[in-house]
């Protein structure tokens, strides 16, 4: 697939309307890029980063998508004669979008502009929080969330774990004041806008459906489905490991901490992007002349989460010229610690996942390609979560990890992570159910009860009842919930987790494998990104299984006795020792796309000036060490 490759041909139509298309397109693209620009430079706490910046650019973005004058233009267009199929499909997603954020009442602009500063604020002050541990000597260490929670599933020491869980406990009392404040305007501009609150409106905006069906038709059926299979998980884990090891800091090390340390050599953080860059390229994606910057190693005032956003989304001009994304993408790892090449690499194919689904939209306006409302979330996360699926796969393992001689990671230790692992991904399950039952909680609470006490007490709530006691990822450290773009939106990855299993179904009954498959890649970019959110997520899904969205296929698979699970995974690893890596290691990876390694402020490799992929990686490799040289 070239770069320009499969593009659909434009027609002509009325060159009038292809100019107002046009000249809309370039207006949106300039709101975009100041905003995504400005928040990219302040979560990664650049050189002339200004958190007033980022309120101006994201309250013109803003004013942009809700200004009555532009949705009037476009409607009178839409009433023109003589219009193309595809010039009256790009005007009405222009139409949608605007009729997402437009509203008469004149407050919701007030509000907005509240919202945009106190969010600003937040997010400063919390760049400035002193997150980390108190070890039992009295000695602070300086951590990120990331390093907090892999410190609670790898580290030997019960007391720094306990200390690690209480660091992340922290985060909650420290923005919970402010963010009350926050929780209060949300619902009045929610409430001004026609909606019953925040969570309401944020819904219907990006999933065209209410509170009702999301929670009665589809989240409460899985919750009670996998509630009994999370309390017989529960009393297995006390039964074999002891009741201690339902503590919130000692579950995940319960589970994984021997089996993280010996898969660690075999998930090297210095190989993460190369081995992320050969699985794309053999599944057949490419992202069409696409540029990525990646900021991936973790420093002290990054923001405490990765993501990846596109300040230029990808789009087809009138005149069939191609207009390719540049993306930013960030993840926190500290190359040293323990599990730290894993995380990385599932961020990488996660986050990844989201660029190229973005970078492969093939419409006629950038409308198309944002990852706002009203693009549906759990479309967007189908897409990364079905990749970065993959990591867990021993078909996968058995290719892709490898130690620094170059030897296969050993079966035995995927067969222990199954056995500690597979009786306990209920747990997963509850995690991600309870962040959309503690946010629909928290604004339907009334406005005299929105405090800093009673939203740390209703969380704990949360945590029992949903996943049983205190989370191992305390509710308030999660910051999803926190910022406006991500917030009242995680049911999309609990709908997008029943879709990857569906996804993943349907292709293992389509071509026997996905680890190494072109035909995955190429299904994915035709059906489930070439449309961008001009289809909507649930008719992709059908269109793409052949079925209609259910949790049929995950909960089939908590369901899957171990000895079964043990059995069908080492037929795969065997498999894919066999055959290898479609991509050995060395090999350039051709993924159509110019790849910045940096580092906050630092440009420390780039696929253009460096000669490719495998040089950059080489480069990117030789710097880590050097940063973070081997005990």
């Amino acid at each position: 697939m070239g770069i320009a490759g499969n593009i659909p041909h434009c027609g002509p139509g009325s060159a009038a309307v292809n100019e107002f298309i046009d000249a809309f397109n370039k207006d949106y693209e300039k709101v975009h890029l100041d905003y995504e620009n400005n928040f990219w430079s302040t979560k990664m706490k650049l050189a002339g980063a200004s958190a007033d910046e980022l309120s101006r650019t994201k309250t013109a973005y803003d004013t942009f998508l809700a200004d009555p004058e532009r949705l009037a233009a476009v409607r009178k267009q839409l009433a023109a004669e003589g219009l193309t199929p595809d010039q009256r499909h790009v005007l009405e997603i222009m139409e949608k979008t605007f009729k997402t954020y437009i509203t008469e009442d004149p407050r919701v602009e007030e509000y907005k502009a509240q919202i945009n500063q106190l969010e600003a604020e937040l997010q400063q002050r919390r760049n400035t929080m002193d997150l980390g541990y108190t070890d039992p000597q009295g000695t602070f260490h300086k951590g990120s969330s990331v390093q907090l929670r892999n410190t609670m599933r790898t580290n030997d020491d019960e007391a720094l774990r306990k200390a690690a869980y209480e660091g992340l406990r922290s985060i909650g009392p420290f923005v919970a004041e402010h963010f009350a404040e926050i929780v209060k305007v949300r619902n009045r501009l929610a409430k001004a806008a026609g909606y019953r609150n925040f969570y309401d409106m944020k819904l219907q905006q990006a999933e065209g459906f209410s509170l009702e069906v999301l929670f009665d038709g589809m989240l409460d059926g899985l919750e009670q489905q996998t509630r009994p299979i999370m309390e017989a998980a529960r009393k297995t884990l006390a039964e074999q490991k002891g009741s201690d090891a339902l503590k919130p800091w000692n579950i995940g090390y319960s589970l994984a901490g021997d089996v993280e340390k010996k898969l660690d050599p075999y998930l090297p953080f210095e190989d993460a992007v190369d081995v992320w860059a050969r699985t794309f390229a053999a599944l057949g994606i490419r992202y069409r002349g696409a540029e990525m910057n990646l900021d991936l190693c973790d420093r002290d005032a990054k923001y405490s989460n990765g993501f990846c956003h596109w300040p230029q989304p990808a789009y087809i001009r009138s005149d069939g010229s191609w207009v390719p994304s540049k993306t930013n993408f960030t993840s926190l790892a500290t190359p040293s610690a323990v599990g730290s090449g894993k995380t990385a690499l599932v961020t990488l194919l996660h986050e990844g996942g989201h660029a190229a689904h973005f970078a492969n939209v093939l419409q006629r306006s950038p409308f198309f390609s944002q990852e706002r409302a009203p693009t549906s979330v759990a479309y967007a996360e189908t897409q990364s979560m079905t990749l970065d699926s993959l990591a867990g796969d021993a078909a996968w393992m058995g290719r892709y990890a490898r130690n620094a001689a170059g030897e296969v990671v050993p079966l035995d230790i995927i067969l222990e992570k199954i056995r500690s692992t597979q009786p306990y991904e209920v747990f997963m399950v509850r995690s991600m159910l309870s962040v959309p039952y503690f946010e629909r909680a928290l604004y339907d609470l009334p406005e005299e009860e929105v405090t800093a006490g009673r939203i740390l007490a209703l969380a704990d709530e949360i945590e029992e009842k949903i996943e049983g006691g205190p989370a191992p990822r305390p509710l308030m450290s999660v910051p999803h919930i926190l910022s406006d773009e991500s917030s009242a939106y995680y049911h999309g990855y609990v709908l997008a987790e029943m879709a990857v299993h569906q996804t993943r179904a349907h292709f293992m009954a389509k071509y026997g494998r996905i680890v190494d498959e072109p035909g995955v890649g190429r299904d994915m970019a035709e059906v489930y990104w070439a449309p961008g959110n001009g289809e909507a997520f649930l008719d992709l899904v059908n269109k793409l299984t052949g079925a209609p969205l259910t949790s049929a296929a995950w909960v089939k698979e908590l369901q899957t006795p171990l000895k079964q699970k043990l059995e069908e995974e080492e037929k795969e690893y065997r498999a894919a020792v066999a055959a290898g890596p479609a991509i050995p290691p060395g090999q350039e990876a051709d993924l159509e796309m110019r790849i910045r390694l940096v580092h906050g402020d630092e440009l420390v490799a780039d696929t253009d000036a460096d000669g490719g992929l495998a040089a950059a990686c080489a480069k990117y490799k030789a710097w880590i060490r050097e940063r973070w040289p081997r005990q």
